[in-house]
């Protein structure tokens, strides 16, 4: 098993009250992405499913959701286990349907890169009854965060973040940050230009915890609607290392190169070249986070010498050298 390029199977469980938000945005990420793959000629990553201990439910808004999977007797390979949030100011499991969960969530055993757990919103809380959260870090919405503590007192539980990774476990504060979170793992699986892509047909601005790492260059500049540059960003992360130049972006915007730059500077805030120096950048740190050598790395990215890599690092402000990323990564 690959966990890399195996499909993995994503159940979204829903009890009675589920929140629709919650599954729904997830779930269409994870769909769009499997568009995206599937326009690229590249097998889809992801299969989704909805599962309830009853076959109907009613979501939290009033839609009855019909014909809904039994609760997964057996994992035959890579899996998500989704749990997501109910309206309340607790979260009840004195009914037939939490039960039944929670006696199926505590015969799992979750393993990175196998079966992995994700509570989205109220969903921590289930996970936290079920005794999943011991000994890990996670997050909830804020209205919950005190009850977390009472019901998982031997979790670490964090406050003000929009999501929390600790493998096998990843949490995500509520409602809208559950597409967040879903992003960043579409990033982590698929690559950071696919997960930048499907965030721009969601027409959502990508953002972080105040505590993770500055915003990835693969995704940053894109909170913009302008369609054709968009086309020229999607070509540019997907090859950074290509022999690109204005000229060649703007063939593929369809417009002039002077025109292009105008564009970049107005709804991206960088230049057409100082945005692919930060991507190739980006794609070497990757590469040497992987245990590429530096001229490997230099290579991979598009930077033509080791030395024009170690000249945009610093150039950028990043900590350290080419060298020492490498060598941390073997560390």
């Amino acid at each position: 098993m690959d966990p890399q390029r195996d499909l993995i199977r994503v159940v979204f469980v829903l009890l009675p009250g589920s929140l629709v938000l919650d599954w729904a945005g997830p779930a269409e990420a994870l769909r769009i992405a499997n568009q995206r793959l599937r326009a690229m000629g590249q097998p889809e990553r992801f299969a989704i499913e909805f599962a309830s201990p009853r076959p109907t439910a009613i979501g939290s808004v009033g839609v009855v959701l019909a014909g809904l999977s039994p609760l997964p007797a057996q994992w035959d390979g890579p899996g998500w286990v989704v749990l997501v949030g109910q309206p309340g100011d607790t979260i009840a499991i004195d009914n037939p349907e939490a039960q039944d969960l929670l006696h199926w969530l505590r015969g799992l055993r979750f393993e990175r890169g196998r079966l992995e757990l994700v509570t989205i919103c109220a969903g921590a809380l289930l996970a936290a009854h079920a005794g999943a959260l011991a000994g890990r870090r996670a997050t909830t919405h804020h209205h919950h965060l005190g009850e977390l503590r009472t019901v998982a007192p031997r979790c670490d539980v964090v406050s003000n973040r929009v999501f929390v990774i600790d493998p096998p476990l990843y949490s995500s504060a509520g409602v809208t940050t559950g597409i967040d979170l879903v992003l960043h793992r579409i990033a982590e699986l698929c690559g950071e230009a696919l997960a930048a892509q499907v965030a721009q047909s969601m027409v959502v601005a990508l953002r972080r915890g105040p505590q993770d790492p500055e915003l990835s260059p693969f995704l940053a500049y894109r909170n913009h609607l302008h369609a054709a540059l968009h086309r020229v960003q999607d070509a540019v992360s997907e090859q950074p290392q290509a022999d690109w130049s204005v000229p060649r972006m703007a063939d593929v915007a369809h417009t002039s190169a002077r025109h292009l730059t105008r564009l970049f500077m107005e709804h991206a805030g960088v230049a057409p070249l100082a945005y692919l120096r930060r991507l190739r950048l980006a794609a070497a740190q990757l590469a040497l986070a992987s245990g590429a050598s530096v001229t490997r790395a230099a290579e991979l990215s598009g930077f033509g010498s080791d030395t024009q890599l170690r000249r945009a690092w610093h150039q950028f402000g990043l900590p350290g050298s080419p060298s020492e990323a490498n060598a941390a990564s073997k560390a």
